[in-house]
């Protein structure tokens, strides 16, 4: 585990989780299947990788794990989710989870590669439907906020990890107090205070009641079950403080989970286990359903805007913009062209836009609020099915990356005479059926599939050139799930293979 010797040391672990609180996104958590609330795919800081890092010797596979799972159909490991600065009893540390197939849930301490613990959820009976294998098919998924993140916690115009907010004394003034812990209250006090008198009294949870002094909360990671009931287990030992909540009928294919505002989100579909396609919501404080019927698009169906509008593409050509919770329809765009792509949502400067692409490999960009039509003529960027990924650059430039069949195309997002539209920026080398590329600090690291008889391999490239800067070789061993794919979090990218393999790709550290 990394060493934390000094007192400024752990203050600065304090003070990221305070960034953490003020900005909506923590530095290097991935926390549902995109690694966020608008599926960007995308670990704006990082301390240690960088395009400049990765242009030297050093980045390699730190380890890898055999998890004791089989595989179902096309489906094994999903991403793994990652928490950075978990303050338990044996101090800061950083953890990963996942879930797979054969109905087990993982923690682990993704420092030193080391399962923490293990949990195995109740299989479900009755009919799976055809084409569908049963057992766990989504990610597991904690908590996320759905401002856009500032530039402040984007690590600045540097691009490199630097502070979100000012640096500060660990000296206070006789009986004050630590300055490092009036910061934390002074934040967790101006987060309730924007709450406003409306809050829930009683959260559910993982959440906060409205009034009284704040409090630290528990952490929670939640799955879907075969059984399709929700549970949400302690990061710390996967135990369960409260029953499992009813969600779905048994052995649905579900994708996507997310958590925002004590509302777990999915989609479903395939038909399987006999539930119909569409997006779900859950209030977990009342245990309400709601649903929105409709065969989703892409690989995790929906996104949210930075006011919590919820967004869904569909196989029937719809671009929708959901209420949350309600589901609710709010407007809508027909593309007149199936989507086979999520929806990604992102920040350009006073705008919010939202992008899909569509079967002919269109990507639509419009304003989030205001579907009525494409802000330009639809880009032939020759899209494959799956997902989106998006970065803003240090000097301002956002990029869209859309995988093709046989590599990774990136795209610019410019503005000429009040018009917004895109611009090819570059294409990567060949990359076989590549996965949704994630970036990390302006590394893109995208992966093949693979196949039984060709292992994925792993690339990191240049953000702004799409030069190879790495390649993982002959390293990984097997091939990716239908229900895998990329995270990266805390110095490293992670990827999960389909004989149970998850493997911790970064630089070594000291142990």
């Amino acid at each position: 585990m990394r060493r934390l010797t000094t007192t400024l040391a752990i203050s600065g672990a304090l003070l990221s989780g305070v960034a953490h609180a003020q900005f909506g996104r923590g530095a290097g958590e991935w926390n549902t299947a995109g690694g966020d609330a608008h599926r960007s795919f995308w670990t704006p800081t990082d301390g240690k990788i960088s395009r400049a890092t990765l242009a030297k010797p050093g980045f390699t596979m730190t380890w890898k794990v055999k998890l004791d799972n089989a595989a179902r159909g096309a489906n094994a490991l999903t991403p793994a989710l990652i928490m950075t600065g978990y303050i338990g009893y044996r101090g800061f540390r950083s953890l990963g989870f996942l879930s797979g197939s054969s109905d087990k849930i993982y923690g682990m301490e993704i420092d030193v590669g080391r399962v923490e613990w293990q949990k195995s959820l109740p299989a479900a009976t009755g009919s799976v439907g055809a084409n569908c294998v049963g057992g766990i098919t989504s990610n597991v998924a904690r908590p996320v906020q759905t401002a856009f993140p500032t530039l402040a916690s984007q690590g600045g115009r540097g691009g490199g990890g630097g502070r979100a907010n000012a640096a500060k004394s660990d000296v206070g003034q006789p009986g004050e107090g630590a300055p490092i812990l009036k910061t934390i209250e002074e934040t967790q006090a101006a987060a309730a205070a924007r709450r406003g008198a409306n809050a829930p009294a009683n959260p559910g949870r993982g959440g906060r009641g409205a009034g009284g002094a704040p409090r630290r909360m528990p952490n929670y990671v939640y799955a879907i079950g075969a059984d399709g009931m929700l549970h949400g287990m302690y990061v710390s030992n996967g135990e369960e403080p409260e029953p499992a909540i009813k969600f779905l009928g048994a052995n649905a294919n579900a994708n996507g989970l997310m958590i925002v505002d004590n509302v777990a989100y999915t989609v479903t579909s395939g038909g399987c286990g006999n539930v119909a396609d569409g997006l779900w919501a859950l209030d977990l404080e009342s245990k309400q359903v709601s649903s929105y019927a409709a065969k989703t698009a892409g690989s995790t169906g929906f996104a949210f805007g930075g006011d919590g509008t919820v967004f869904v593409t569909t196989t029937g050509g719809d671009l929708v913009a959901l209420e949350p919770k309600t589901l609710k329809v709010k407007d809508v765009y027909g593309a007149k062209q199936e989507f086979t792509t999520s929806p990604i949502l992102f920040q350009y400067k006073d705008k919010a836009l939202v992008a899909a692409a569509t079967k002919d490999g269109n990507i639509h960009v419009l304003d989030a609020a205001s579907l009525k039509a494409p802000l330009s003529a639809p880009a032939a960027a020759g899209v494959a099915a799956g997902a989106l990924s998006t970065w803003q650059d240090t000097d301002g430039t956002r990029w869209l990356l859309a995988p093709t069949s046989s590599a990774v195309s990136a795209w610019k997002i410019v503005e000429q005479n009040g018009a917004v539209s895109l611009q090819k920026g570059w294409t990567s080398r060949d990359i076989t059926a590549p996965v949704t590329p994630i970036v990390v600090n302006g590394v893109v690291f995208a992966a093949s599939t693979g196949q039984r008889a060709t292992p994925s391999v792993l690339y990191a490239l240049d953000g702004g050139t799409g030069k190879e800067l790495w390649n993982s070789g002959k390293t990984i061993t097997s091939y990716m799930p239908r229900n895998g794919g990329l995270s990266g979090g805390g110095t490293q990218v992670f990827l999960g293979t389909f004989d149970g393999t998850i493997y911790g790709f970064g630089f070594p550290v000291e142990h």
